[in-house]
């Protein structure tokens, strides 16, 4: 009887061992990636304390069903133009693209000639130092006056190229029309390479602006976020790519 048994205890040990030994494959993969995870990183403009704010104030909001940092003009009278930034420290980028959504409108008591100035700075040199950038005016965008609606994106370079020169010099060349409503999300992406930059709005394939002559000299920079004069905005999914 014993020998009659023998082989049915010993395909009964087997088919333990290989069902040991198949739990044991499926498990270690999971317990490799549980013991070596590491939490993933906050998205981008998810922390405060990693912006780098210059002329402004910042907080964190929920904005029209998106989660959000608000920035708000924090120099008034005695700021310039182009100085309000917010820098994402840390950030490094000399060719790619950058992509987010933004809103732009004008403070309650700001001037009637503020049009909600708004957007992004990349290649941006300590504290800001130097940078190109891409903005919008969407009070521009619905204007009645046509010469108006021509001013409603823009390119700017600092130092050395503010809007009011580039203008002078070239009219038309670094600004474009785009629809837009102020204080409505509106999605903005910037691809650019060595001395060229392209600036798409709302997801269109073609671009709004294109910059083939990019004035600060081509290094990696940090890209920062943009306000103008008088402006309240927000920013939200803020997105790199090399």
């Amino acid at each position: 009887m014993a020998s009659y048994l023998q082989p049915i205890q010993d395909m009964r040990i087997l088919r333990l061992a290989l069902l040991s030994l198949g739990l044991a494959m499926l498990l270690a993969p999971a317990c490799y990636a549980q013991g070596s995870a590491t939490a993933p990183p906050k998205p981008l403009l998810d922390d405060l304390s990693a912006l780098d704010l210059h002329q402004v104030n910042a907080e964190s909001v929920s904005y029209r069903g998106q989660h959000a940092v608000r920035l708000t003009d924090a120099a008034g009278d005695a700021g310039d133009d182009v100085s309000r930034i917010a820098i994402i420290k840390g950030s490094s980028i000399q060719d790619g693209s950058i992509e987010l959504n933004l809103t732009g409108d004008t403070s309650p008591n700001a001037p009637e000639n503020l049009r909600g100035f708004v957007g992004i700075a990349f290649r941006v040199g300590a504290g800001g130092s130097h940078f190109e950038c891409f903005y919008l005016r969407p009070k521009n965008g619905r204007s009645e006056d046509q010469l108006q609606r021509n001013h409603s994106a823009q390119y700017i370079s600092v130092p050395g190229f503010p809007w009011q020169g580039l203008r002078s010099e070239t009219p038309g060349k670094y600004e474009s029309y785009v629809d837009l409503v102020p204080g409505a999300w509106t999605h903005m992406k910037i691809t650019f390479a060595g001395t060229t930059a392209r600036l798409f709005v709302n997801g269109s394939d073609q671009p709004t602006l294109v910059v083939h002559d990019l004035k600060q000299p081509a290094n990696a920079g940090a890209i920062a976020i943009w306000i103008g004069p008088g402006t309240i905005a927000h920013f939200a999914g803020l997105k790199l790519s090399h």
